[in-house]
């Protein structure tokens, strides 16, 4: 995918309405600090235009970038951040539902799993609802970088048996810093999930 332009065009908070796009849409969810905004920004060619925060927890609203006006990148909040309340939580939890639950131009959802260690209650929990709503997700092994060579295939084991994934379920190891993994979601977004005048490229 070449990417000509990017466009932050909606920040969808709690009491915000979801937009009613026309393109496909391509969620991308996972909890806090999982490397969600670095993934985006490789994605997009760009340093930092999805804002990356030390802080975890930081992405509280639901952020369509468009790409190319072919298609969107959907930016949903980090779950599973300890230091934020309850009521946040849950608050979050429900924005992310009605997404789900309520977009019509969704095409798939991959979501990011630290490489590094077994998925946590919380990643289980999120795996087994957006099956539930009837997606298969693509899961993203992040931080690949973190780990040596020797252990990819290890750690990519752990994190399927980890979250009980579904026989065929894709697993694309991705490193923000060398960029490793980038062109094979690209691959798959393009081959699988855009209208077919937007596969010429």
């Amino acid at each position: 995918m070449i990417i000509r332009n990017i466009n932050l065009e909606t920040v969808c908070g709690i009491t915000s309405k979801l937009p009613e796009n026309t393109l496909p849409e391509i969620a991308f969810a996972g909890k806090s600090n999982v490397g969600k905004s670095s993934l985006i920004n490789a994605l997009m060619n760009r340093k930092s235009y999805a804002r990356i925060s030390a802080t975890p927890g930081k992405t509280q609203t639901i952020n369509f970038y468009n790409i190319n006006e072919a298609l969107y990148l959907v930016d949903l909040p980090g779950y599973g951040y300890a230091k934020v309340s309850e009521q946040e939580k849950i608050k979050w939890g429900q924005l992310i539902e009605r997404y789900l639950h309520g977009s019509k131009q969704l095409k798939v959802v991959f979501l990011l799993i630290d490489i590094r260690h077994k998925p946590s209650g919380n990643d289980k929990m999120m795996y087994e609802w957006i099956v539930s709503q009837g997606f298969h997700p693509v899961i993203i092994a992040t931080k690949l970088d973190k780990i040596k060579r020797s252990q990819k295939d290890k750690q990519i084991k752990i994190v399927k048996e980890g979250l009980g994934v579904l026989p065929g379920t894709i697993v694309i190891p991705f490193s923000s810093v060398t960029k490793q993994g980038r062109d094979e979601i690209w691959e798959l977004v393009e081959r699988n999930y855009l209208n077919t005048q937007e596969n010429e490229e």
